[in-house]
């Protein structure tokens, strides 16, 4: 017997057969596109014409904390439209392309049994390969990756693990690329601590991590082929000249809207950049900033809500030198971090580009 699910159409009335047949695979919208293209906004405005849900697949937005850091769409952008896996992970945890795709699967399934269209929203390619392709879903291949990581750290090179260490993430992560472009497609640019694994196991065995972890399996990665979905893509394409000055308004905008005090709630020195939230362009890059301030301003708090009161007059101070006009020694210091905060999201944009298969297509 056929089973024919309609939804309608909000504004016309018309109907929309998004599941024909009992053996057609559920349908999934997919709107790539890398930072500042304009996916959320493609995706809200979707929603005035089908019933749809969003389903966030972007891997900072998904924590907890620093909301115009990760420039997660407010409430009010939201305008009532169902929003998922969007700030509802602990910050201190690490959400893993696994995590993403098992969450994921279980939100599909719950937004097409209220007879809505789920769409993923994101510009985490490894996020959004992860479920589309079969490849992760053997979770013997994610046991595999574990257990071998695990062995190779009995051995690992000293000398090698210090020089990886003392490398900037983006050229440590360049260098997995070179070596290993499948390994390096599957983890956050900042995941240091999972780049520097690969490119040990790429010193020890002398075989690139894709191929010792998971052999012929690799070969599916990121193929919609045998998906469990009838995916439909939408990429959401610009070019670089119109990409990078918008990158730049952005953070300046980030900034104005109180950026810096967000990354002074969360700030630890000598934090591990390498998990959870703490990976998001615009935290590592104000560590000096925020070292030599605070080590040269802070001064020890009365017992009576001192803390507190000593936080909002860090913040304060930090937003007055983000807003006096004045040049001085802590002026140039903050602004040599913004500056990296933009040339690192330029940087992250380029990445995606170069990793979102259906750009120059």
């Amino acid at each position: 017997m056929e089973i024919v699910e309609k939804l309608q159409n909000p504004n016309n009335g018309d109907e929309i057969k998004l599941n024909p047949t009992s053996n057609s695979k559920p349908k999934v919208v997919v709107i790539m596109g890398a930072t500042g293209s304009g996916k959320s906004k493609l995706a809200i405005d979707l929603a005035s014409h089908f019933p749809i849900e969003i389903i966030n697949a972007d891997s900072m937005q998904v924590y907890q904390g620093l909301d115009v850091l990760t420039n997660k769409v407010t409430p009010q952008e939201q305008k009532e439209v169902p929003h998922h896996l969007l700030g509802t992970i602990s910050p201190c945890v690490e959400f893993t392309a696994k995590d993403f795709r098992d969450s994921t699967i279980s939100m599909i399934n719950e937004v097409w049994s209220r007879n809505r269209l789920p769409v993923i929203v994101g510009g985490t390619n490894y996020y959004i390969q992860a479920l589309v392709s079969p490849f992760l879903l053997d979770d013997s291949v994610e046991e595999a990756e574990i257990n071998c990581l695990s062995d190779s750290q009995e051995d690992e090179q000293p000398d090698l693990e210090v020089e990886l260490m003392s490398e900037d993430y983006d050229c440590a992560y360049n260098r997995l690329k070179d070596i290993d472009p499948v390994a390096a497609n599957r983890i956050h640019p900042n995941n240091g601590r999972k780049i520097n694994q690969y490119l040990n196991l790429y010193a020890r065995f002398g075989v690139i991590p894709s191929k010792l972890l998971q052999e012929k399996t690799v070969e599916n990665w990121g193929q919609v082929d045998n998906s469990r979905y009838d995916f439909c893509f939408l990429c959401v394409n610009a070019s670089l000249t119109t990409l990078d000055p918008f990158v730049d308004r952005r953070v300046d905008h980030m900034v104005d809207a109180g950026l810096l005090k967000e990354v002074l709630d969360i700030y630890t020195m000598n934090a591990d950049y390498t998990k959870g939230l703490r990976q998001a362009i615009g935290v590592r890059e104000f560590e000096p900033f925020l070292r030599c301030y605070i080590m040269e301003h802070q001064k020890p708090c009365s017992e009576s809500h001192g803390q507190t009161l000593n936080d909002q007059i860090l913040k304060q101070n930090i937003q007055h030198i983000v807003d006096s006009p004045d040049d001085n020694e802590w002026k140039a210091l903050l602004t040599e971090a913004i500056q990296q905060v933009k040339l690192n999201t330029r940087r992250l944009v380029r990445r995606q580009v170069s990793t979102t298969p259906f750009y120059g297509r």
